[in-house]
């Protein structure tokens, strides 16, 4: 069953990127256009009742930051929210990240709990600051590896953030709060909201979903307090910034690019270096949103890659996934297979005797090019001793 949603979905995929031809496609996206009328009206709608305060925004007496984009995916979200998470504990901030843990599996609630029905679960505790207490199918990929990478940082799943965040608050004595895809979760108040632009496919094919995979119009930049440009190869980003300026003409932007630090053997935990890919025959596996830009920065390390095998975004392996493929590059003769750090955390471990190609996946870092002083800025503006309010309790 998993297969075949995923096989649906990526069919989906094909369609609104029009990697799909025919009458039937044709038609499809007909139909997902004048969808996506309807959705921009309700998302518009929902902002303005946002503004007009007709819903609430809760506000919970501690600095809430948004870090999240517009489009569907792909804009290398988690490396920065890593990235804030260690600048702020840097600079004396007790920080939690709440994420809604796409694709998570949820805890199985007992019989006993259902028939109580008005128990409210707890959100699901990642990390407690000290010690990684979920695996990556039940806290979700991303959630994890921020867990696994972040000491002293507390990470919480569940899609009421305003209970995480409460619960963080309570529990914790949290006193910043970093919403992972954060910018269109408006029931709790943003402090500062950091929009992330995928600078190789800035508003994606431009269409809002369905047609598309823009959450929002690019109008809505406007909510933006800083914006990161993301993905940048060394081009000028000149005509994309003077776009943004028109939806934004107030927001500090920050270009960077996911730099690779090293590679790490997924079962051993064996660190090698970069220049091991150099002029290298590898297998490519990955299941991400943007596996063209991950497959690129192999090609940038000097890799031949060979052989190139690509799975829709979230997937979690099976065993015979990974020795099917495994086999195929044996066949080929390639020296080491290369996966992304998101994808890592999603594999079964194998028996040492079947994985007869290393697998290893690329670690990156965030990387500031330009915008240096708005980077520090931003992060100095966080820091600062905020007055704390007394949280209202919501756990007894």
């Amino acid at each position: 069953m998993g297969r075949r949603l995923e096989n649906l979905e990526q069919f989906g995929i094909d369609v609104v990127l029009e990697r799909r031809r025919g009458i039937r496609a044709t038609a499809l996206r007909a139909i997902l256009y004048a969808l996506s009328f309807v959705y921009e009206r309700l998302v518009q709608l929902r902002l303005y009742f946002y503004r007009k305060r007709i819903f609430r925004e809760r506000a919970l007496g501690c600095l809430v930051i948004s870090v999240g984009n517009l489009t569907v995916g792909g804009t290398g979200k988690t490396p920065i929210v890593e990235k804030f998470a260690r600048a702020l504990q840097a600079g004396g901030r007790q920080v939690a990240i709440l994420s809604r843990g796409y694709k998570s599996v949820p805890r199985k609630r007992s019989w006993l709990d259902r028939l109580r029905g008005n128990i409210v679960d707890p959100p699901r505790i990642v990390s407690d600051g000290k010690t990684l207490l979920l695996d990556s199918r039940t806290a979700g990929d991303e959630p994890y590896m921020l867990a696994h990478n972040l000491k002293d940082v507390v990470v919480l799943v569940d899609k009421d953030r305003v209970k995480s965040g409460l619960f963080a608050i309570d529990k914790w004595k949290v006193d910043t709060l970093l919403l992972d895809d954060g910018l269109q979760y408006l029931h709790l108040k943003h402090r500062l909201d950091i929009v992330l632009v995928d600078r190789q496919a800035p508003f994606g094919n431009e269409f809002l979903l369905p047609r598309g995979t823009l959450r929002e119009a690019p109008r809505n930049l406007r909510r933006a307090s800083y914006i990161f440009i993301t993905k940048n190869t060394g081009e000028s980003n000149e005509t994309l910034i003077q776009r943004i300026r028109r939806y934004n003409r107030t927001a500090e932007i920050i270009e960077c690019a996911h730099k690779p630090l090293y590679l790490q053997n997924v079962f051993t935990g064996e660190r090698l270096p970069l220049d091991r890919l150099r002029d290298t025959f590898i297998g490519s596996i990955s299941g991400i949103a943007a596996p063209e830009s991950f497959e690129g920065a192999l090609k940038k390390l000097g890799a031949h890659v060979d052989l190139a095998k690509r799975y829709i975004d979230h997937h979690y392996y099976t065993e015979a996934e990974l020795t099917t493929f495994i086999t195929r590059c044996i066949r080929r003769d390639l020296a080491v297979i290369i996966t992304t750090e998101k994808d890592a955390v999603r594999m079964p471990h194998l028996p040492e005797a079947d994985v007869k190609v290393p697998i290893c996946f690329l670690r990156v870092e965030i990387e500031i090019l330009s915008g240096h002083e708005s980077w520090e800025h931003c992060v100095a503006r966080i820091c600062k001793p905020q007055p704390m309010l007394s949280p209202e309790r919501f756990f007894a």
